[in-house]
């Protein structure tokens, strides 16, 4: 992103009620597969991690739990491990500078739809790194109709739908993939803003502080909708889609011609 979309998430990213709901979704996912099928121990690591709010907020929800960053603006990288106490490094998504298998969990928010990610290869990085049975944890921007002015700002190039996310991360390799969409009751407030109010090219991104009383309100609306989530209720769209995955415990077994048993060699 542009270095002043960076200072603007640094000044936004800790109270703004967007990025509080993320955080939230992203809390939920990992406690959901925590207690349901552990992880491998391991650090967690986020790709593109910006200026560090979700490192900070899992280090709160996850005491003790190592945390590692990476962030290809080394002046982001810089703040996110000062804001944090993480372990951030400088680098591209599509090009990790870790060891095969050396995360239990990794983490990407809006990453993926970048115009200057390659995604096939970041999330063959991201299969990489993680190790068997290691979760992977995806947001991602919804609905390319809804490409806008605030894409054209951050630079987002791709946008999703649910069924695209699943098949997209089950072609890449990983199992037990779910997307599910979120940001759904202010969906009409976002169609208006991005299509009506604010359609021209030169017009800013969201990432701004919002007033006391609307921050409040929509803030509100986030943590009605999140409620409703966990008693089971599925949004049929939503200006977001997180996506969860497992990488394979085992290796995919190989192709072996008909009649001879695993292992043997092909004649």
């Amino acid at each position: 992103m542009d270095a002043a979309e960076y200072d603007l998430m640094d000044a936004a990213e800790d109270g703004m009620w967007w990025y509080r709901a993320l955080r939230d979704r992203v809390e939920t996912a990992l406690r959901d597969r925590l207690r349901d099928n552990p992880v491998p121990p391991g650090p967690w690591l986020d790709v593109g991690c910006g200026t560090g709010g979700l490192l900070r907020h899992l280090r709160g929800a996850f005491p003790g739990q190592a945390l590692h960053g990476l962030e290809y603006h080394p002046p982001a990288a810089a703040r996110a491990a000062a804001k944090s106490g993480a372990a951030v490094a400088a680098g591209d998504a599509a090009r990790l500078p870790y060891p095969d298998g050396a995360f239990s969990v990794v983490a990407s928010m809006d990453v993926l739809c970048h115009a200057a990610v390659d995604e096939a290869a970041a999330l063959a990085e991201m299969r990489r790194v993680l190790a068997p049975g290691g979760l992977l944890v995806l947001n991602l921007p919804a609905f390319r109709w809804l490409h806008s002015a605030h894409d054209l700002r951050v630079h987002n190039a791709r946008r999703y739908t649910a069924p695209e996310a699943r098949a997209l991360l089950a072609g890449a390799g990983f199992e037990a993939a779910g997307a599910r969409y979120w940001n759904a009751v202010l969906l009409p407030l976002m169609v208006a803003q991005r299509k009506l109010l604010a359609r021209g090219e030169g017009d800013a991104s969201d990432v701004a502080p919002f007033p006391p009383w609307l921050d409040a309100t929509l803030r509100a609306a986030t943590v009605a909708e999140a409620g409703l989530a966990r008693l089971g209720l599925r949004f049929p769209a939503g200006g977001s889609v997180l996506a969860t995955a497992t990488r394979p415990r085992q290796p995919p077994p190989q192709d072996t011609p008909s009649g001879s048993p695993p292992g043997m060699p092909r004649p």
